[in-house]
């Protein structure tokens, strides 16, 4: 490391894995991600984003739809996530474990759900009707794109002779979504614009013929269908829209309907503000003194008479100073027979702008997706890479709300699977990329995140496990739920979800060697995650340690008698999980002078009595301590992997054989086949690539 750079060069070092017909990349092409029309579907459209605001941009030529999101608008409250009837019922659970009634065990293990976790909702919508002489667009003409060397989205289209442009992009340092409007030919710019929202909201134009959009939350879950009086008073938001017109030409008015209109401009800069009442996940929105109105009128305020080049100067050198710390290229070449592709990645201090403009020829993204099948192009990987770096910059950044399920964007009020933080892989997956990546500071939110949750956590296990410490199940919200989820045993009960985020804040110190962030943040929330884990723990089979209940996320078993069951004991993934949180707090305690404290004594004696990985008959890795048959062998979880990565606790060089049953594990499933095709997977060679690319969602990837 010198001068806060570093490099990562990944290359076969056995020449016989060489393909001398390769060619190395110099000139890789444009990270752009390119269409040729506007977007049919929400997944088509461009998200780009602050961390704390996102936008959907479609790209229409009659009409354009921006599709807005702030990360703190939520369903609920704070509530109490204990219940005092779980230790009962967990006495029962165990009991039908140990007797081998699994099935039975599972149906007992519904009386330990807790309530559903609240719901990530949109903001609004920003919309936009152009002039209707103007709507005859020459097709051929149209080009989107999503500059990630930027983070600008674009869209270009002539009608008769004039070119329209459109620049779309959101700046951190200004919190603020920018759009820009232009037409090459003087006077050519007219249209209206107006909010709209699917939550409870209503419009007004100020004085200063700025578009304000007020409005709630619902305070539960799901809209009750009772009275107004007793639907607890949700998060408050506002969002607050300017313009600014070209000097000299155009002019704006303002309609009945809550519209603005304009005419005649050369040009039209946009600006977004929003904001909410929320103040932290244990404060009630009724308690909130925030007014986010008054909120947004000041950032608005306090930018609107910066020029559009001012604010997009300031995006720019806070997006590629994050974004232009890794570079990426792939070779051509590829030998089939190896499956290894010469691999470079450098992570570098910040470079120049390198914005090339676009080029209507470029062949459209979905196609050079469709046809990576038949023609690997190594270019296409190095954009899906850099495409999940970009995500992540774009939803997570310091001061902002963890990145959740979808990111920060989301266009419904009832998303799937509630658009929440998932903690039995999803929100992980998330930040794999954030260190190798060069991107820690994206982390920073989810440390925060991690410490409500144990706020939480602790009440939640010591009401309903009677253990010390703090526990997180598989699914939380703003408000840091930490009590299981309401709904299927298969994925609610799985009290390892802190355990595998604490895992996170021992990479973090592996990566960046700060002893501040191990002594004064990462060590006590791993401390209080290792002590539940201490106490969750009992005695078991041939006297090793074992959890009880234990599922492996969201996949089932068959019982020895026949029924299906999701509920046993010391699933591998439990294990894992424990194994590297152990052996976190016994590393971290060496480094902070502690490795005699009485409590890393207990944690050290505990760690060999875990029970061990093993393999089963047909030489895969057992997914649960017994080998029960598996009703799904293509399921899409590799729980039972977790050893091998994320985590540590299998290497070619201590387990050469648990290696070779993870590989027959991911034939088993059907993974190892598609993932070699990549070249983005191999067990005895790199694994790093394959976790940069995995947290691309696959809404952005369609």
């Amino acid at each position: 490391m010198e001068d806060g750079s570093w490099v990562l060069v990944n290359r076969p070092t056995d020449r016989d894995l060489w393909n001398p017909t390769s060619t190395y990349l110099e000139d890789s092409k444009p990270l752009k991600i390119t269409s040729t029309g506007p977007a049919k579907y929400w997944t088509d459209a461009i998200p780009i984003g602050n961390g704390r605001l996102g936008a959907m941009v479609w790209g229409g030529v009659s009409s354009e739809l921006i599709q807005l999101n702030e990360d703190t608008l939520w369903t609920g409250t704070p509530i109490d996530y204990t219940n005092p009837d779980a230790p009962e019922a967990l006495a029962d659970v165990r009991n039908l474990v140990d007797s081998g009634e699994f099935a039975e065990a599972s149906d007992a293990a519904a009386k330990l759900f807790g309530t559903n976790a609240n719901v990530y909702q949109l903001l609004g919508d920003i919309k936009l009707e152009f002039d209707g002489s103007l709507l005859m667009c020459a097709e051929e003409t149209y080009y989107r794109e999503l500059d990630l060397d930027t983070a600008t989205a674009r869209v270009k289209y002539f009608v008769g002779d004039v070119e329209f442009t459109r620049e779309h992009f959101a700046s951190y340092p200004d919190q603020v979504i920018v759009t820009k409007i232009t037409g090459s030919k003087e006077g050519s710019v007219s249209f209206t614009v107006s909010f709209d929202s699917k939550l409870d909201h209503h419009c007004y134009i100020t004085d200063e013929s700025e578009i304000v959009m007020e409005g709630r939350c619902p305070g539960k879950r799901i809209p009750p269908k009772v009275k107004v009086n007793d639907d607890p008073k949700g998060i408050l938001f506002a969002a607050v829209l300017g313009l600014q017109i070209s000097d000299g030409a155009g002019f704006m008015s303002v309609l009945d309907d809550g519209k603005l209109k304009v005419e005649g401009a050369n040009w039209v800069v946009l600006h977004l503000v929003a904001s909410s009442s929320f103040e932290g996940p244990f404060t009630k929105p009724s308690e909130s003194e925030k007014d986010p109105t008054s909120v947004s009128l000041r950032a608005l305020k306090s930018i609107k008479m910066q020029s559009y080049s001012e604010l997009y100067s300031r995006h720019l050198d806070d997006y590629q100073n994050l974004f232009h710390r890794v570079s990426l290229q792939l070779c051509k070449g590829f030998d089939r027979s190896v499956g290894d592709r010469y691999l470079e990645i450098k992570n570098l201090m910040p470079y120049g702008n390198k914005c090339v403009e676009g080029n209507k020829d470029v062949v459209p993204t979905v196609d050079r997706v469709r046809s990576f099948q038949s023609d690997e192009d190594p270019s296409l990987v190095e954009l899906l890479f850099q495409f999940g770096r970009y995500l992540l910059i774009s939803s997570s950044r310091p001061g902002t709300q963890v990145a959740n399920l979808q990111g920060v964007w989301n266009k419904d009020l009832e998303p799937k699977w509630d658009s929440a933080p998932h903690l039995n892989i999803n929100l992980e997956m998330n930040y794999w990329p954030s260190l190798p990546c060069n991107l820690s500071e994206c982390q920073e939110p989810l440390f925060e995140f991690i410490k409500s949750l144990s706020i939480n956590g602790s009440k939640t296990a010591q009401v309903n496990y009677k253990t010390s410490g703090w526990v997180v199940h598989h699914k939380s919200d703003i408000w840091a739920k930490p009590s299981a989820d309401k709904g299927d045993v298969v994925w609610a009960i799985w009290p390892m979800g802190g355990a595998w985020l604490c895992t996170h804040l021992w990479e973090h110190y592996s990566y960046t060697m700060d002893e501040d962030f191990l002594r004064n943040k990462a060590y006590p929330l791993l401390e209080g995650c290792a002590s539940f884990l201490l106490d969750w723990l009992i005695e078991g089979h041939g006297g090793y340690l074992e959890t009880n209940p234990s599922t492996s996320p969201e996949h089932m078993f068959v019982a020895p008698d026949g029924k299906p069951a999701s509920v046993s004991y010391s699933s591998t993934m439990d294990m894992a999980i424990i194994k590297d949180v152990f052996s976190a707090i016994i590393s971290a305690s060496e480094v902070l002078g502690r490795n005699e404290d009485a409590f890393v004594q207990k944690v050290q004696k505990a760690q060999p009595r875990l029970y061990p990985t093993k393999i089963a008959e047909e030489g895969s890795v057992m997914e649960w301590a017994q080998d029960f048959k598996d009703p799904e062998v293509h399921h899409r979880h590799l729980s039972h992997l977790f050893g091998l990565f994320p985590g540590h606790s299998i290497t070619i060089d201590k387990n050469p054989e648990l290696c070779e049953a993870a590989e027959n594990s991911l034939y088993k499933r059907g993974q190892l086949k598609y993932t070699t095709s990549l070249g983005v997977l191999r067990l005895h060679g790199s694994i790093q690539l394959y976790h940069f690319l995995a947290p691309v969602p696959i809404l952005f990837w369609s």
